[in-house]
This record gives structure tokens, C-alpha cells and sequence, in this order.
């Protein structure tokens, strides 16, 4: 290993799987106790051995925070989409914190460290695990879901693929005002992983239709029981319902926390964009309305079909139904927003730049 990257890194580099004394073939690589305890005072004593003049010379650059390119002494977060690679070369600490991925070497080892195993080259990675590359290893952490959101540490480096960016479409939605992120207290709050719920995705739609200040705005009462009164889920679906928008699930419930599939949220979308009104509740017909209307290609219709919706799949259908046409045929759907005084040319300018993956 690098004798820099050890002094960057001394309390992060693993030795070889030789060096460690804990564990046996049928038992965890190391403790976590073991890890925590003997092994870091190993690894530290060891690295200590290493140290000469010119490496204290470089520990008082990193102090300045002129590390190595690719060398990070603090935790980052990223976002990151299907097909993007991080690389993490000895002392990298990755964790998964959303999504799905899977880490692949070819020699060496990678340590779960929050159970004291290895993770077998091809494993997938665990949520919340923190993953640590041992010496003379080089580890790929491979995204396998639409996103995710990784936190990493040490010598990486991140290869990004040409996938669909739902990310970045994320982020043009929120530029807009159309897009808000949740509680969560990481990935920017967006939860592109999870399925969208029954009242986000009519929040969006009222964002879409550009009546949003108008919902919360209104006053009144829902026949719906499981809409907390006085709150805002109440004025939006008040307001939806009373406009004709939408319907409940039953007469006294509306089930905001239920999930959405693909049919349900694009017909929010042409009932926004006037192809279709709460009137139409045969929905076997949507995906392709949508994609004569131009809002869906043919490919989209056929992949919506299928699989799990998820808010990454909300926000995509949402950013390119700005693109397209409505019955009139003479605006877009973004133009109507603009003239509605929802965002501005400039900001619709600046939200498309952001977007430079091609569509599914």
C-alpha cells in the first residue's frame, strides 16, 4: 500500500487477512470488538513503523486539506444512479444508506465492519453497513437500483455511467418548485427508493396543474377520516376533491399513506394537462392514452407496466410531461406552468441543463 495513504489514513487501514488473528472458516473474519480494539492498535503500531520525514511532511498538508485527489479524511455523501462505480483502494470506508449495489474485487479482502465478516467479493451491500477495504485491495462498489445514496470515506474514485439520471431530473423538479424532499435526513431528502404515497403524488399533481398556493389556500372540511384536520394533507386533498380532481378511496377514507403504481400517477398527469378527468376510473388504458398524448414514448409505456413504482419513477414521468404538448398543441406543459407564474423561462433554462441523460 502507499505509504501516503497510510499516513492519511491510519486509523481506517486494515492489514492483510494473514495478519489477522481473530476468527476461523466457519467464524466471522474478525469480532467487531476485535476490530475496534486489538486490530486498530495493530494497525496503528504498524503504521507508526512506517512513518519517516517525508510522510510528516505530507500528514501537515493534509492538515491544510491538500490531500491526494480522491483522498477524502471526512464522511461525504453522494447521490448516485444504476451503473455508477465508486472504487475504493485501501482504507476506503463505503455505506449504503439507499438503494441497492454490490462490491466486487479481485484480490484482497472487504470487511463489513459493522458485523465483523467479510463480504465476499459479489455480495450484495447491506443498508447501513459500513464496508472497509483492506491492504493491497481494490474494491468496486457497483449502484444496481435506479439510485442510491452512498456515504464514503478514504481513497475513492466515482465512475459515472449513462443511465438515467433520476437524480438530476430530482433536482430540475425542485428548482421548479415542483419537487420538495421529505424528513429524511439524507439524500438531499428526495427518497427516489421508496414507493410514492396517495397523497404525494396528488401533492405533485396540484404542483403540476400549477393550483398549489391555491390548495393551501382552501378552507373547509373532507369526508375523509384519515386526513388529520387542520393540516395540510387536508387542504390538498379538500381542495382536490372538491375540484373534481380526485376521489377517495371510499366515502370516509382517502388512505394518503397507500402506495401508487404507474397507472395511477399518469393519470394525475393527463388529468392535469387535460387528456382525462376523475371521471375516467377504468385506468387499464392509461399508459397508453399517455403515450399517444405524447406525455410516455412507446418504450416507457411497455417499462411502466412492470416492476415497482418508485418516487424516481414519479419524478420522471413528471419532467418529461413538462416537455410535452398540450391538447391544444400549442404549448407545453412547462410553457403553461410559465405563463402561470409557477417558474420562470429562466429557471425552466436552468432545470433542463441540469438533465443530460438520455430517456429510458
Amino acid at each position: 500500500m502507499n505509504k501516503k495513504m497510510l499516513m492519511i489514513f491510519p486509523s481506517c487501514a486494515l492489514l492483510g487477512v494473514a495478519a489477522l488473528a481473530a476468527g476461523g472458516v466457519e467464524d466471522p473474519l474478525a469480532s467487531l470488538s476485535y476490530l475496534t480494539g486489538t486490530y486498530t492498535a495493530a494497525v496503528e503500531e504498524r503504521v507508526d513503523q512506517r512513518l519517516d520525514v517525508s510522510d510528516q511532511a505530507l500528514l501537515a498538508s493534509a492538515a491544510d486539506g491538500t490531500l491526494e485527489q480522491g483522498a477524502v479524511d471526512t464522511w461525504v455523501e453522494t447521490r448516485m444512479k444504476q451503473g455508477d462505480i465508486l472504487q475504493g483502494t485501501t482504507g476506503a470506508s463505503v455505506l449504503l444508506l439507499a438503494g441497492e449495489g454490490q462490491v466486487t474485487y479481485s484480490a484482497g479482502t472487504v470487511v463489513d465492519v459493522t458485523t465483523g465478516e467479510e463480504a465476499a467479493s459479489g455480495s450484495v451491500l447491506q443498508a447501513d453497513h459500513r464496508y472497509l477495504v483492506a491492504e493491497d485491495t481494490t474494491a468496486m462498489f457497483l449502484i444496481t437500483s435506479k439510485t442510491a445514496v452512498v456515504d464514503y470515506q478514504g481513497p475513492c474514485s466515482l465512475t459515472e455511467s449513462s443511465t438515467v439520471d433520476y437524480n438530476a431530473m430530482a433536482a430540475a423538479l425542485k428548482q421548479l418548485n415542483l419537487f420538495r424532499g421529505t424528513f429524511t435526513g439524507y439524500g438531499e431528502g428526495y427518497d427516489l427508493e421508496l414507493a410514492p404515497t396517495r397523497l404525494q403524488a396528488l401533492i405533485m399533481f396540484i404542483r403540476v396543474l400549477g393550483e398549489e398556493d391555491a390548495a393551501l389556500a382552501w378552507t373547509g372540511n373532507t369526508p375523509f377520516t384519515d386526513i388529520a384536520q387542520g393540516s395540510d394533507a387536508e387542504k390538498y386533498v379538500g381542495y382536490a376533491y372538491e375540484k373534481g380532481y380526485t376521489n377517495g378511496f371510499s366515502a370516509t377514507e382517502f388512505k394518503p399513506g397507500s402506495a401508487v403504481n404507474a397507472y395511477q400517477y399518469t393519470e394525475f398527469i393527463l388529468r392535469a394537462m387535460g387528456y382525462s378527468s376523475a371521471a375516467n376510473t377504468n385506468l387499464a388504458d392509461t399508459l397508453s392514452r399517455a403515450r399517444i398524448a405524447g406525455v410516455l414514448t412507446e418504450g416507457e409505456a411497455a417499462a411502466f407496466q412492470t416492476g415497482q413504482f418508485l418516487r424516481a419513477d414519479l419524478v420522471y414521468i413528471s419532467y418529461y410531461a413538462l416537455e410535452a404538448a398540450m391538447p391544444d398543441g400549442v404549448q407545453t406543459l412547462g410553457q403553461t406552468l410559465i405563463d402561470k407564474g409557477v417558474f420562470t423561462q429562466e429557471d425552466w433554462t436552468q432545470a433542463q441543463s441540469l438533465v443530460t441523460s438520455e430517456r429510458m
